[in-house]
């Protein structure tokens, strides 16, 4: 792994922004600076770390991280469902097949937790019983495993607004999409999710929680879109610690972005007011996090180095201007 040195130093070369009109029409999402052209796709993942639906700091590496456990992942699951991409330029960048998104997150719970106010956790220790259509059982505790992952469907917010955790009849009325659509999906996210879980726990990682998207490709084909069991996307647990601190009811060791969700918290900000300057150090530690988290799952080392990843970027991305 990159030790401490080598991300300290990358801290003034993380990748902000993109500004490539060669590539195409432009679209910026929180972490993804996306430019279509040609009925495809160019996808450049940032450094940008976004929660509570707010850009939040800058994480050096932590663009390449997505990208090739994305890569990884895509790989691994490609014979249960179809994915976007054509190929990876780039350690930042998958280049894919343009696609129409479906208008909701497939979200995939495996255990009972969670830290926001709108998270299952909270509506279950409020009195709460069913969630997004999932009757939960009585008497279950902090982090305890469902006895089967459920599914809780979000709706997909407009820029700078809050994704909503909704029951498929309230995303039957609210988009387009139809109940036979959502069934496959449902079935989809499933092997997607159960796939991960198997993967990650040779690994002794527990696959805590996840989300999917899902478009459609010019021809009706329904892809895998955006990324996969990344620590963007998906919470994840150290496997030999679970049991220990389960009973112990004290938080689980994390290996994903909940680190600095955490920290937020503590500074009194969860999505609202002006956001906090994240230290240095909060910021490294949660760049290794991420390294970790791609070694520990892939099994393989991060490779990268220290330097200007615009420059790299221009490099290998000019044969497609």
């Amino acid at each position: 792994m990159l030790n401490d040195d080598q991300i300290l130093q990358q801290m003034p070369f993380c990748l902000d922004k993109t500004d490539f009109p060669q590539l195409g029409d432009k679209y910026e999402g929180k972490v993804r600076d996306n430019y279509t052209k040609d009925g495809k796709r160019m996808i450049i993942v940032s450094d940008r770390l976004s929660a509570f639906d707010r850009i939040i700091t800058m994480i050096p590496f932590k663009g390449q991280v997505l990208n090739q456990m994305a890569k990884f992942w895509f790989d691994q699951t490609k014979d249960i469902v179809g994915n976007h991409v054509i190929e990876f330029p780039d350690p930042n960048v998958v280049y894919a097949k343009e696609c129409k998104p479906l208008p909701v997150e497939m979200v995939v719970r495996g255990y009972l937790t969670g830290v926001t106010s709108t998270s299952v956790w909270t509506h279950y220790k409020e009195g709460g019983r069913n969630f997004c259509g999932n009757e939960l059982p009585e008497e279950m505790k902090w982090n305890q495993k469902f006895d089967t992952p459920i599914i809780t469907p979000s709706t997909k917010a407009a820029h700078g607004d809050h994704d909503e955790s909704v029951a498929p009849d309230v995303l039957f009325e609210r988009t387009d999409l139809t109940p036979e659509q959502f069934e496959h999906l449902s079935d989809v996210a499933l092997k997607l999710f159960a796939r991960g879980q198997e993967i990650s726990a040779k690994q002794g990682i527990i696959l805590v929680d996840t989300k999917y998207e899902f478009g459609m490709t010019p021809d009706g084909e329904i892809v895998l879109i955006d990324e996969i069991h990344t620590p963007d996307s998906s919470r994840f647990w150290y496997m030999d610690e679970y049991e220990k601190r389960f009973e112990a009811e004290e938080e689980q060791k994390k290996i994903d972005k909940e680190y600095l969700r955490r920290w937020l918290a503590d500074e009194g900000f969860t999505g609202d007011g002006d956001v906090p300057i994240v230290p240095d150090e909060v910021r490294a530690e949660t760049a290794k996090r991420y390294i970790t988290a791609y070694e520990l799952i892939t099994g393989n080392r991060f490779e990268s180095e220290v330097g200007d990843v615009h420059v790299r970027l221009e490099q290998n991305l000019s044969k497609y201007f």
